[in-house]
C-alpha cells in the first residue's frame, strides 16, 4: 500500500466493515446504489482482519474537519462512514463534471456511480504524493466519460440539472424564462464542442482546476489544454453571438 496507508493509527474515525452504510448519510436517492454496491466488495479484506475496529481519535480536534488523506486512510481499512464522507464531500463536483461532458442525467448517475465505486475498490492505488483526491476523482471521471462518448456517437440532452442554476427562483417569470433560454442556449453550444474543448473548458471555467491540473486530469500538456480552452471559448462567443 503507498503513502496513504502511513500513519493510519493516527485517524479518528470509528471502522466496522461489517455494516453497510446507513441510509440516513445518503445524498440523494438516486445515488443510493453508489453505498450498496461498494458493500458488496471491500479492499484489502483479508489484511484487514487482523486490523482494530477502532482508530484512536484522542488525539483528534473534533472542531477541524478531517482532511481527504485521513478518510482514505480509513477507506483502505474498510470504513464505510469514511467513504460516506466522502461520496458527500465529492458527489456534487463530479456529478457537475460528468453532466456537463455527457448532457444527460441518466448517464451522468451511471458514471458517477462508477467513480465512487472505484474509489471504494481502488482507494489504495492513490498516491497522496502525486495529486489532491479531487484531482484523482476527476481523472477517472474523465475517462470513464470520454470512453462512454466515444462509445456512444448520439449525445442525449436535457433541459434541467439539479445544480444551483437550475435551482434558483425568482419571482419574475419572464426573466426567469430569459435566464432558461440563456442557460439551455449555452448548454448546448458547450455539449457541440470537440470532447477535448468541451473537457478542457469544464475543468477549468466550471470546475475550477489550474491549467496544470487540468492537464494531468485530461493527461495532455498544459501548452495543449491552453489551446483548448481558447479554442472553446471562440467557439462559444461565435455561436452565442450568432444566436442573439
Amino acid at each position: 500500500m503507498n503513502s496513504i496507508a502511513q500513519g493510519i493509527r493516527s485517524i479518528g474515525i470509528q471502522v466496522d466493515s461489517s455494516k453497510t452504510p446507513s441510509l440516513a448519510a445518503r445524498i440523494d436517492e438516486s445515488y443510493d446504489k453508489v453505498y450498496y454496491d461498494a458493500g458488496s466488495t471491500t479492499p484489502d479484506q483479508s489484511k484487514r482482519q487482523g486490523t482494530s475496529a477502532t482508530l484512536s481519535n484522542s488525539n483528534e480536534p473534533s472542531n477541524i474537519e478531517i482532511t481527504d488523506r485521513k478518510l482514505m486512510q480509513a477507506v483502505c481499512l474498510g470504513s464505510r462512514s469514511a467513504y460516506q464522507s466522502l461520496v458527500k464531500r465529492h458527489l456534487k463536483s463530479i456529478s457537475h463534471y460528468a453532466y456537463r461532458l455527457l448532457g444527460n442525467q441518466k448517464d451522468t448517475q451511471d458514471i458517477t456511480q462508477e467513480v465512487f465505486l472505484r474509489l471504494w475498490i481502488n482507494a489504495h492505488k492513490w498516491n497522496t504524493e502525486k495529486s489532491k483526491l479531487t484531482t484523482w476523482l476527476h481523472r477517472i471521471a474523465h475517462n470513464l466519460c470520454i470512453d462512454y462518448l466515444r462509445k456512444h456517437t448520439r449525445m442525449q440532452t436535457q433541459d434541467s440539472f439539479d445544480d444551483e442554476a437550475a435551482n434558483s427562483s425568482s419571482n419574475n417569470e419572464e426573466s426567469t424564462e430569459k435566464t432558461n433560454d440563456k442557460t439551455k442556449l449555452l448548454r448546448e453550444a458547450l455539449s457541440a464542442l470537440p470532447e477535448n474543448q468541451r473537457s478542457a473548458l469544464t475543468l477549468c471555467h466550471y470546475q475550477g482546476f489550474s491549467n496544470k491540473e487540468a492537464a494531468a486530469i485530461m493527461n495532455i500538456s498544459v501548452k495543449a489544454l491552453e489551446s483548448s480552452v481558447a479554442r472553446a471559448k471562440l467557439s462559444l462567443r461565435e455561436k452565442l453571438t450568432s444566436s442573439s
